[in-house]
């Protein structure tokens, strides 16, 4: 009778959980599409002079969702598409041929590049912990950046300031790690990248 009576007590519990554990379970994942002319990638590079800005296109990518929570995701860049929106005329055409040669980021070979996220953990401030992959010019990198990411039932939003050493891919020109006295002709190697993501299902 006491065992049978603990039973009866116990199995409305015992439902309970398995009702919240299916509820976890049936969150589903769910890849979200990368609109790319929705999407923005806004880069910055500067020097001992001043910087430059302007922008590049992405070509696809995806993130990646359990339920609300952001777990993956990936996206490609056409790294022929870049652009230098703080020039005019001349020096903005000089400046963007330059980007696409071997000295820089030698499109010509090296069409696409390409960051895949490999981990995601939710930080202080409510914004993600992002650990990934960078790809440029055949050369891959971890990184890692903060990202604020929104989603709804239709629809997902992520942004994120990227920065990485150019010369860990191999981008050495005017870098004063390897070449010395430049002066104001010094580059500084750090680029950094505006991103956001416009996505849907």
């Amino acid at each position: 009778m006491i065992t049978k009576a603990i039973s009866l007590v116990l199995t409305p519990f015992l439902l309970i959980n398995f009702a919240f554990a299916s509820g976890k379970m049936a969150a589903k994942k769910v890849d979200y599409k990368v609109n790319s002319k929705s999407s923005k990638l806004q880069w910055t590079g500067k020097k001992v002079t001043g910087k430059h800005s302007g922008l590049i296109n992405l070509t696809s990518g995806e993130l990646k969702f359990d339920g609300k929570d952001l777990v993956g995701g990936q996206f490609e860049i056409d790294m022929t598409s870049i652009v230098v929106t703080d020039l005019t005329g001349e020096y903005k055409g000089k400046l963007e041929g330059h980007l696409k040669a071997d000295d820089f980021f030698g499109v010509a070979k090296h069409k696409k590049a390409k960051l895949k996220i490999k981990d995601v953990q939710f930080g202080k401030g409510g914004h993600y912990d992002v650990f990934a992959e960078l790809t440029i010019k055949g050369i891959t990198k971890p990184i890692s950046f903060k990202a604020d990411v929104t989603n709804s039932d239709k629809a997902a939003t992520a942004k994120a300031k990227i920065v990485f050493n150019r010369t860990d891919f191999g981008i050495k020109y005017k870098s004063g790690k390897f070449f010395k006295s430049l002066g104001d002709k010094l580059i500084y190697d750090e680029v950094e990248l505006l991103v956001k993501l416009v996505a849907s299902k």
